[in-house]
C-alpha cells in the first residue's frame, strides 16, 4: 500500500477518537517520515491538550537534592560505579530554603529528585515533607527518589506527599534487564508503580526513547502499558549517553520519535500531565518548545543551588546547569510564550483531581 498523508491522517484521527490503534498502526505512526503527517499528529495533540488544559503550561520546581545512588544502571551518570562523580547531599535546611525561594518566585509544585540514597531515610523524608507542606500548604510535593517498599511510600504519602515520579524506562522485561544490572528487577519496578497508585499518589511513569537495545516493538509495549496503567504523568525524553557509563558510545535517541511519542501519549491519555523534558531541550536547542507543540504541558526549571547543578548529570551536556532560578523562569516563560502558550503559577494537578469549585 502506498502510504500517503491521507493514510496517516486517518490513523491519527482514529487514535484521537478512540485512544487506541493496532500494534501495526502504532508502528506506522512511529516510523512515518512524512513531515505533513508528523505535523498533523502534533496538531491534533495540541488540540486535545488545549481542550483539557487550555494554553496553560505548568511549572515544576526541580530540586536535585542528592546525587548519591546505590544503583548501577548502565545508562546513568550518577550510577554508583562511576567513581568520577563529585558526590553531594543538600542539607534539610538547603532543601527547605530552595522551596522557600521557589515559592517566592511563583512555584506551587516542588519536585524532590535524587538518586536512591539511603541517607534519606523514611524519617528524614517524612520530616522534610511535613516541613514543606506546613510552610506552603497550597503547594504540591512530588517525590522522585526511586524504588522503596510499600510501607516507605505509605509513610511519605501520609506525611503529605502528593505525587511520585518513577519512570518504568521500558515495559519489556528483557530490554529492562539489558539496560539495568541484575540486582534490579523489572517485576519490582512494576510493583512499585502499582503500590504508589494503591496508596493514592498521583503517579508518573515514563521511558527513554532510543535507549540501547530498544526496538519499535518495545515502544509499542510502552504505549500498551500506559493505556493499562493510566498514569497521571508521563515523562518521555531521548536517551543521551554519558561518558562515564557502559553506554558511552551508543547513539542518542531520536528527537523526532520522542516528539511523536509525546503526541501519541497525549491522544491516548488526554488529561495526562506531560513534561517537555530537560533531556529533550538538551538533545535539541528548541526541544522544549517542540515538546510543547507536540502536546506537552509541563516544564521543570531547576531550583537546586547552582554550585551542585553540574554534579547531577545523568547524561552529558545537560542544559541550564548554571542559570539562577529566577533567570531560568524568565527564559522558560519567554520560550513558552513564543510558541503561543503561557506559563502559569498553579499546582497544575491532573485534571481528575481538580475540585469543581
Amino acid at each position: 500500500m502506498n502510504k500517503d498523508f491521507t493514510y496517516y491522517k486517518e490513523l491519527t484521527d482514529k487514535l484521537e477518537s478512540t485512544g487506541d490503534l493496532t500494534d501495526a498502526e502504532f508502528e506506522e505512526l512511529l516510523t512515518m517520515d512524512d513531515p505533513a503527517a508528523c505535523e498533523y499528529l502534533a496538531e491534533r495533540a495540541r488540540y486535545v491538550r488545549e481542550k483539557v488544559y487550555g494554553k496553560a503550561v505548568y511549572l515544576r520546581g526541580l530540586i536535585e537534592f542528592t546525587n548519591y545512588c546505590k544503583n548501577n544502571c548502565y545508562y546513568c551518570g550518577i550510577r554508583c560505579g562511576n567513581k568520577n562523580v563529585e558526590r553531594y547531599r543538600l542539607s534539610e535546611e538547603q532543601i527547605i530554603s530552595a522551596c522557600d525561594m521557589g515559592y517566592e518566585l511563583g512555584f506551587r509544585t516542588f519536585v524532590l529528585q535524587g538518586g536512591e540514597d539511603m541517607f534519606f531515610t523514611d524519617e528524614v523524608m517524612v520530616r522534610l515533607i511535613k516541613t514543606i507542606k506546613g510552610k506552603h500548604p497550597d503547594c504540591a510535593v512530588t517525590l522522585s527518589i526511586g524504588e522503596r517498599d510499600k510501607e516507605s511510600y505509605r509513610k511519605m504519602r501520609e506525611a503529605g506527599a502528593d505525587r511520585y515520579l518513577l519512570r518504568h524506562e521500558t515495559a519489556d522485561k528483557e530490554h529492562y534487564e539489558f539496560i539495568h544490572p541484575k540486582e534490579l528487577s523489572f517485576e519490582h519496578r512494576m510493583q512499585c508503580l502499582r503500590d504508589l497508585k494503591d496508596l493514592g499518589y498521583q503517579v508518573g511513569c515514563g521511558m527513554m526513547i532510543g535507549s540501547p537495545g530498544q526496538k519499535i516493538e518495545h515502544l509499542i509495549k510502552d504505549l500498551r502499558f500506559l493505556q493499562e496503567f493510566q498514569p497521571e504523568m508521563v515523562g518521555v525524553g531521548p536517551f543521551i549517553p554519558h561518558h562515564d557509563t557502559p553506554f558511552r558510545d551508543e547513539k542518542a535517541g531520536s528527537v523526532d520519535i520522542t516528539l511523536k511519542i509525546l503526541s501519541i501519549v497525549r491522544l491516548i491519555l488526554p488529561e495526562v500531565l506531560l513534561p517537555a523534558t530537560t533531556a529533550l531541550g538538551t538533545a535539541d536547542a528548541k526541544g522544549r518548545e517542540k515538546g510543547i507543540l507536540a502536546g506537552a504541558n509541563v516544564v521543570m526549571p531547576n531550583l537546586s543551588p547552582t554550585d551542585v547543578r553540574e554534579k547531577y548529570l545523568l547524561y552529558d551536556n545537560k542544559i541550564c546547569t548554571g542559570d539562577e532560578a529566577a533567570e531560568c523562569i524568565r527564559c522558560m516563560s519567554l520560550r513558552v510564550s513564543k510558541v503561543g502558550y503561557e506559563v502559569v503559577q498553579s499546582r497544575g494537578d491532573h485534571i481528575n483531581t481538580i475540585p469543581s469549585c
